[in-house]
C-alpha cells in the first residue's frame, strides 16, 4: 500500500496545538452553545431551569457535567423543527432519518453549519490520506440521509474530484470505478464487500484497482474486516464516525499513519464517556457510552446528546485531539441473549477468520422452547467444506464469545446484501 501520510504543513493548526489550546478554545465555544441554546431554544431553557443550571454556571469544562443530557426521543417530541435555534429564514438545509421506528428525527443546518461541515469532513478525509485532485467515489445514499452530501462536500471542500454515484447498482459501481480510475472511495464497509463481490464477478482483479484509500462509516466495522478489504484491494481503510444530530459524518477520522482509533475534531465537538446506567461521566479511558456537545453549530446546537454507542476515550497520538475507539457497538443493539451480553461485531469478528467463509453474516434471533437462541446465518466460498466451516464457527462463537448458536451455512449469495446500512439482526422471536 501506499504511504499516504500527510504533512504537518497541510493541517489545520488546531489539529497539533497544545492540549491547553484546545481545551480553551473549547471552554470558550462551550460557554457560547449553552448560551445559544438556552436563549433560543425553549426546551433547553426549560430543562436548565429544571435541573437548577445556568450558562453563566459553567466556568469550566467539567461543570458541562451538571448540565442535563438530550435523547433521540427529544428529537421526536419536538418535529420537525422545535429544536431549531435560529429563524426559518436562516435555514440552509434539512436532513432527517428514515423514520422506520416512528417519527423521523430532522436535523436543521445554517449556511455556516454548512461550512463547518464542510470544513471538518475535507479535515478527515485529509487524515484519512486524500489530497486535493484526486478523484473519490462517493456510494454514500443521497437524500435526506447526511451521508451522501455531507461526504460530497467535503470532497468538494478538500478539492478533491467528486464521483457522486450513491447507492445500490453494484454492477455500474464496479465500472465506474474501473473506468474514472479514483484513488478513494466512501462507502459503508459492508456495501464496500458488495463492491468487491462485483469486481469478482465481473472477472476484475480488484487489487489492480486505481483505489488507495477506503473511508468507511456508517454502521460499525471490525479490524478484521479492514484486514480483508485492505487484503482485497491493497489499499487502506480508514473508519470515519459521525451522526446527523450533531452534524453527520466527519465528527471524527481514523488518521492513516497510524488506523489506531478516530480522533475526535474537538474544537467543534466536545466528547464525555459516561456510564450508560447511571449517567456518571467516566474518566478517559474507561470504555461507556459517547456523549457530545457541539460547540458551533448554530441551527440546532445540541447539548450533551447521548448517542448510545459505545467506546472510550484514549489520549491523541497523530493529532492533539483525543481519540475514540473503534465503536464496538451500541447499547440499545446489544443483545442479551441467557445473560450474556453480545454484539453483531463480536459474530463478524469470528466469521471474518473462519476458513471456508465469505464476509456475509446476519444473525437471526429465535425462540427454542422457552430459551431465546440466536442462529447465525453464513455463506461459504465456492467449494469449501460447508460442514466443517460450520462447526468450527459454532466453536470460535462458543470459545470467544460465551455462547451457543446455531450455524446455517448456505452456497454463495444466500447471505441479503445490503445497499447501504447492513441489516445484521433480525428479531423473529415472536415469530416462533
Amino acid at each position: 500500500m501506499k504511504d499516504l501520510t500527510p504533512n504537518l504543513s497541510d493541517l489545520d493548526p488546531i489539529e497539533i496545538a497544545s492540549r491547553d489550546e484546545i481545551q480553551a478554545l473549547q471552554l470558550e465555544r462551550l460557554k457560547w452553545s449553552l448560551r445559544h441554546a438556552y436563549d433560543n431554544v425553549p426546551m433547553y431553557k426549560q430543562r436548565f431551569d429544571a435541573a437548577g443550571v445556568h450558562p453563566d454556571d459553567l466556568t469550566s469544562l467539567e461543570d458541562l457535567a451538571r448540565f442535563p443530557f438530550t435523547y433521540k426521543d427529544d428529537l421526536r417530541a419536538n418535529y420537525p423543527f422545535g429544536l431549531s435555534a435560529v429563524a426559518r429564514d436562516q435555514l440552509m438545509r434539512i436532513h432527517a432519518s428514515s423514520g422506520t421506528t416512528g417519527k423521523p428525527t430532522v436535523v436543521v443546518y445554517t449556511k455556516n453549519d454548512i461550512e463547518v461541515w464542510s470544513d471538518v469532513l475535507a479535515r478527515s478525509l485529509r487524515a484519512s490520506g486524500l489530497r486535493a485532485g484526486d478523484i473519490v467515489h462517493n456510494a454514500y445514499g443521497y437524500g435526506l440521509f447526511t451521508g451522501g452530501l455531507g461526504a460530497h462536500y467535503g470532497i468538494e471542500r478538500l478539492g478533491a474530484t467528486v464521483v457522486p454515484m450513491g447507492g445500490g447498482q453494484t454492477e455500474k459501481q464496479v465500472g465506474l470505478i474501473t473506468d474514472f480510475q479514483p484513488q478513494g472511495i466512501m462507502v459503508t464497509p459492508s456495501y464496500m464487500l458488495n463492491i468487491l463481490e462485483g469486481f469478482h464477478k465481473a472477472g476484475l482483479d480488484p487489487r489492480e484497482s486505481s483505489l488507495q484509500v477506503g473511508v468507511f462509516g456508517a454502521e460499525p466495522w471490525t479490524n478484521a474486516m479492514r484486514l480483508e478489504v485492505e487484503e482485497a484491494f491493497d489499499m487502506h481503510a480508514v473508519d470515519i464516525y459521525g451522526l446527523s444530530e450533531i452534524i453527520g459524518p466527519g465528527v471524527a477520522n481514523e488518521c492513516v499513519e497510524t488506523k489506531d482509533g478516530l480522533h475526535i475534531w474537538e474544537d467543534h465537538f466536545y466528547p464525555e464517556i459516561i456510564d450508560p446506567e447511571t449517567g456518571e461521566v467516566l474518566e478517559d479511558g474507561q470504555e461507556g457510552e459517547l456523549v457530545f456537545t457541539t460547540l458551533t453549530k448554530e441551527g440546532m446546537p445540541m447539548i450533551r446528546y447521548r448517542t448510545r454507542d459505545l467506546t472510550r476515550l484514549l489520549p491523541g497520538t497523530a493529532r492533539s485531539m483525543r481519540r475514540m475507539e473503534k465503536i464496538t457497538g451500541r447499547s440499545d443493539d446489544m443483545i442479551i441473549l441467557r445473560g450474556v451480553n453480545v454484539f453483531p461485531t463480536q459474530i463478524e469478528e469470528q466469521v471474518m477468520t473462519t476458513e471456508g467463509l465469505a464476509p456475509y453474516f446476519q444473525i437471526e434471533l429465535v425462540k427454542s422452547g422457552r430459551m431465546d437462541a440466536m442462529r447465525v446465518h453464513v455463506e461459504a466460498e465456492s467449494g469449501a467444506d460447508k460442514t466443517a466451516a460450520s462447526k468450527k464457527l459454532m466453536k470460535q462463537i462458543k470459545d470467544m464469545v460465551g455462547i451457543s448458536t446455531e450455524v446455517v451455512v448456505g452456497g454463495p449469495g444466500s447471505v441479503a446484501r445490503s445497499q447501504g446500512k447492513a441489516v445484521r439482526v433480525v428479531d423473529n422471536r415472536d415469530k416462533g
